[in-house]
């Protein structure tokens, strides 16, 4: 190890900071979650080298990566926070590590393929303080290779149980140029409040990998936490430049269920069960029509573990439910309608 670095006593093993290390408390932590995505690291993090926000630390989560990022991280950022977990616990339980060390008053997760404007983190701080009943901040994610595209303008969650990404593939026109309340916040770049954190819990380890963003969101909103899509915060993507296209069909499959058996209020599934039951069967269709395709298969085998994973919910949910503190009208101002006329199958 370099003489620069030391290990940060109570915290995970093999975990290495540097001896210059600001001892005051850093206002946010960025937590990125890594795994051999080496050739992405350059650009990740000299972006938040140039942060006009000063006062952060960055927690680089390494889950067993053997494409030798974690020596090239010792060697180029000095600075950066290295916890190397030796083994992959998927994107939930990297981020739950670094959840563990990170010392600020805000707590941001970043995805290693992207590259953040310099006033990234000023206007994700800017937004907190201006929004006192916000409990996520929501980025700009605009597309890495035509940054004149959205990834997300914050996320949606329909009635039917699907959830999504607004604005995605859309030409930047200003459409989403305005500040304003989402379901909740894409996972590649989003934004938490400890406070709402140390009430409702971080993200779920069940999940895995897809969808653990919208459970947090989900238990912000029930709680009456808000969420807010800043258009200031702008961050730039590598959509899907990590994670196999096979891992996410079957975790979008499973995970789409486990929101509804976790988070959906008993009250709304009394009056939207139909929808439920007919998005879910559109999926399925899709991927029979497409059987000889590899995600295809994937996705049914998650939908079919998804079905068989109610009853480890339920728990979760009674504790889910229990805290609820707001209203159904409430829940549906924020839920997003379905348009009909996409179904089929």
């Amino acid at each position: 190890m370099p003489s620069q670095c030391r290990h940060l006593a109570g915290a995970a093993a093999n975990t290495t900071v540097p001896d210059n290390r600001d001892s005051r408390q850093p206002l946010v932590s960025v937590i990125i979650p890594h795994w051999n995505g080496k050739p992405h690291l350059q650009t990740c993090l000299t972006s938040l080298q140039r942060q006009t926000l000063l006062q952060h630390e960055v927690i680089l989560v390494d889950n067993g990566s053997t494409d030798g990022s974690q020596d090239f991280v010792r060697d180029r950022f000095r600075q950066i926070i290295l916890l190397e977990l030796g083994r992959n616990l998927g994107f939930t339980g990297a981020c739950n590590a670094g959840y563990r060390v990170a010392r600020g008053e805000f707590v941001v997760l970043l995805n290693n393929d992207t590259e953040a404007d310099p006033r990234w983190l000023e206007a994700v701080v800017d937004s907190f303080r201006r929004n006192a009943s916000a409990g996520i901040i929501a980025s700009k994610l605009l597309l890495f290779d035509r940054r004149d595209h959205f990834h997300a303008a914050g996320d949606f969650y329909r009635v039917d149980g699907i959830p999504g990404n607004r604005g995605v593939w859309q030409l930047d026109v200003g459409q989403y140029d305005v500040e304003e309340e989402v379901f909740g916040a894409c996972g590649a770049a989003a934004a938490y409040r400890r406070q709402m954190l140390d009430e409702i819990g971080f993200l779920d380890d069940t999940f895995y990998f897809s969808c653990e963003d919208v459970d947090l969101a989900w238990r912000a909103q029930l709680s009456g936490w808000k969420v807010i899509y800043a258009p200031q915060a702008v961050v730039y993507h590598k959509l899907k430049a990590t994670g196999g296209s096979l891992t996410g069909s079957y975790f979008d499959g499973r995970n789409f269920l486990y929101l509804i058996w976790k988070n959906y209020p008993s009250s709304l599934l009394r009056c939207y069960w139909r929808q439920l039951l007919k998005a879910q069967w559109c999926i399925s269709h899709d991927a029979l029509v497409s059987w000889r395709g590899n995600a295809a298969r994937a996705r049914l085998r998650g939908q079919l573990a998804g079905i068989c994973g109610i009853g480890r919910m339920l728990s979760r949910r009674r504790r889910v439910q229990a805290d609820r503190r707001v209203s159904d009208a409430y829940l549906m101002q924020r839920l997003t309608a379905v348009d009909v006329s996409s179904w089929h199958g």
